[in-house]
């Protein structure tokens, strides 16, 4: 969520640097070429002009900070959405982040174990944005492990794979470091039930909202 928060911030003070151009514009003497074009440029346009001003040393000091801690994520594990955003269902899968780029704000990821089907029979890389990476846990820090309670919907890692579907809390936790006991949607066993699954602490992490499976 603070990935999500800093990007949300970033373009938010795109968008007050917009409005503040526009009111220049009305100050400015009409038929000064700047303003006739400004009015017809595209909204991607206008991101591309506002590019020097969303550089990471003109951002707020707390902008500033949440971009840091997304560099300093380099090598770290965590659950990205490589799937595109017209696709049926969302496929998300623990990748490995290899660069932070703090001006586009975006993820360059490594999938380490891409699984048979890849034609390429290697490892793939994906460019995601914030909005689609969601850090893990940390063992070492208390403060980043989350407390779902019995019958909240979560995303967790499949045991013996790199994937992570939707499942639901079974049990409570004594402990923050206790794993989870989870039910994994459609992973039905011949009778129909749901077999009950130990999975870590640090491979379990908050539902998206409006995850499609």
């Amino acid at each position: 969520m603070l990935y999500i928060q800093a990007k949300e911030l970033s373009e938010s003070e795109v968008n007050i640097s917009t409005q503040l151009l526009g009111q220049l514009d009305a100050l400015l003497p009409s038929g000064t070429p700047g303003q006739h074009r400004r009015r017809i440029e595209s909204n991607e346009q206008k991101k591309k002009r506002m590019k020097p001003d969303s550089d990471v040393t003109r951002l707020s000091p707390s902008v500033r900070n949440q971009l840091d801690s997304l560099a300093n994520m380099k090598g770290e594990q965590v659950a990205a959405r490589v799937t595109p955003e017209d696709a049926e269902k969302d496929e998300w899968f623990v990748v490995k982040v290899i660069h932070v780029d703090k001006e586009t704000r975006e993820f360059e990821v490594l999938d380490e174990e891409p699984g048979d089907e890849e034609e390429s029979g290697g490892q793939r890389k994906y460019k995601l944005p914030p909005s689609r990476i969601i850090p893990f846990p940390k063992r070492t820090d208390p403060s980043s492990i989350l407390d779902f309670p019995p019958g909240r919907h979560v995303l967790a890692v499949y045991p013996g794979t790199t994937a992570l579907y939707k499942a639901t809390v079974v049990q409570p936790r004594k402990r923050k470091t206790d794993d989870y006991v989870l039910e994994f949607d459609d992973d039905h066993e011949e009778d129909g039930s749901l077999p009950q699954r130990l999975v870590p602490f640090h491979r379990v992490v908050a539902l998206p909202e409006g995850h499609r499976q």
